[in-house]
């Protein structure tokens, strides 16, 4: 059974399944662009916010965050040229492209949020120094699962929940 803290809003983190899953750390909102110079601008110029960081995307997407002054979380905006692997047709409505959460360990995130009803979106692999997957929640939004890359377990080493009642911040 998933449980949701009543304060999210509040903490911007969310508990799901009742035995031992950590906290995960809200960190962006990614949306998809058609035209990403004239939305880094409209950002940038109208909304008055900084660029922080771009990329190229394995899959051949360009990436570009941006934070608004004093605030902590970022937009993401992700450009998907066509003849790309996530590139599709505009349609409306479809601009949101995904929320990120920090996650300690994402694989075991990932298999976690699964057992709570979301369905997977993209298995997790490993890129630079992180984790990622992808997962869909039940009204079909992706979430992005992302943490630092964690060495594999030992097959010797058993796993330890803590009780219901001891659940525990993630700490990055």
């Amino acid at each position: 059974m998933c449980v949701q803290v009543l304060s999210l809003l509040e903490t911007s983190s969310f508990f799901c399944c009742d035995k031992g899953v950590k906290k995960k750390k809200f960190a962006y909102t990614g949306i998809r662009v058609r035209d990403l110079k004239r939305s880094i601008e409209f950002y940038t110029k109208t909304m008055g916010m900084k660029e922080v960081q771009r990329g190229k995307m394995r899959a051949g997407g360009i990436f570009v965050q941006l934070r608004s002054k004093e605030s902590e979380e970022t937009l993401e905006l992700n450009y998907y040229p066509p003849g790309k692997k996530y590139y599709e047709e505009y349609v409306e409505g479809s601009e949101l492209d995904h929320l990120v959460f920090w996650c300690k360990d994402a694989r075991r995130s990932y298999e976690k949020v699964l057992a709570c009803g979301a369905t997977s979106a993209v298995e997790s692999w490993d890129e630079g120094g992180y984790t990622l997957a992808f997962v869909r929640v039940p009204d079909g939004a992706w979430i992005e699962l992302i943490g630092k890359r964690v060495k594999p377990r030992s097959q010797k080493q058993e796993l330890s929940f803590p009780s219901e009642a001891s659940l525990f911040v993630l700490d990055i």
